[in-house]
């Protein structure tokens, strides 16, 4: 199947959040920002491989695997909060929203993770960079999208906004896998782009007022092989989480 290359952004954050509302870095770009190594990333990489079946799958799926965690990232610090539910309203979710989720929360292992904390705390700085605001409240997700019944829906809700002020989607792993396309839309018009990320730790950063995005089933490679699509969402909102 044909890959279509991310559109990489070449000038500042700033300018490609003006121009399109959303900027695809490559891997080495949040290594550096983060200050995190290769090793290191590799090392959190592997908790993906634990995560539980995400209960609240309205089309009867088995395909979704995730937890989730709530921090408030200000003066540069990332601090967790107490475990709460995931909820968005019906105008950004039509599937799924309007109800409290309650995941079960990332493992302290990810979240006590030096590496983790500063990827949260790098992103944050980027959206502070984009709206100068000193005070976030994040979202992290952990989702794993399988194919072990022959297909994988990453966002069976379709096209959408997330009802925060900035996504952030990086790829962790791709294994084995067809499809799984990224497409980021002005929320105001047709015009779109396509492209697929399989490297690790490519990030997607977005301007949630200002695109929809979505991304592609996914499809086992060959006959007799069963894979995975790795990704990390972390969401950022002004004052304060969204609620009922």
């Amino acid at each position: 199947m044909r890959h279509f290359t991310p559109p990489f952004t070449s000038a500042s954050l700033g300018d490609a959040l003006r121009e399109r509302g959303f900027a695809v870095l490559r891997a080495e770009w949040l290594r550096h920002a983060a200050g995190v190594s290769v090793h290191e990333l590799d090392a959190i990489s592997t908790e993906w491989d634990d995560l539980p079946p995400d209960p609240y799958l309205k089309d009867g799926g088995h395909y979704r695997r995730r937890r989730h965690a709530s921090f408030v990232v200000e003066a540069g610090a990332c601090a967790l909060v107490p475990h709460r539910p995931h909820y968005q309203s019906l105008d950004y979710n039509a599937l799924h929203g309007g109800m409290e989720r309650w995941f079960e929360p990332i493992a302290p292992t990810l979240v006590g993770a030096p590496a983790f904390l500063r990827l949260v705390e790098a992103l944050a700085g980027l959206a502070s960079a984009a709206a100068r605001e000193r005070r976030w409240f994040v979202e992290a997700h952990q989702f794993r999208i399988d194919t072990e019944a022959g297909i994988g829906r990453p966002t069976p809700e379709g096209a959408h906004r997330d009802g925060v002020d900035f996504v952030a989607v990086a790829l962790v792993k791709r294994a084995s896998i067809k499809g799984g396309e990224t497409r980021v839309f002005d929320a105001e018009s047709p015009q779109g782009v396509r492209f697929t990320m399989t490297e690790p730790w490519t990030l997607l950063f977005l301007d949630d007022s200002r695109v929809v995005h979505e991304s592609t089933p996914i499809q086992p490679e060959t006959t007799d092989s069963l894979g995975h699509r790795d990704t990390l969402v972390v969401t950022f909102r002004q004052g304060g989480f969204q609620q009922p």
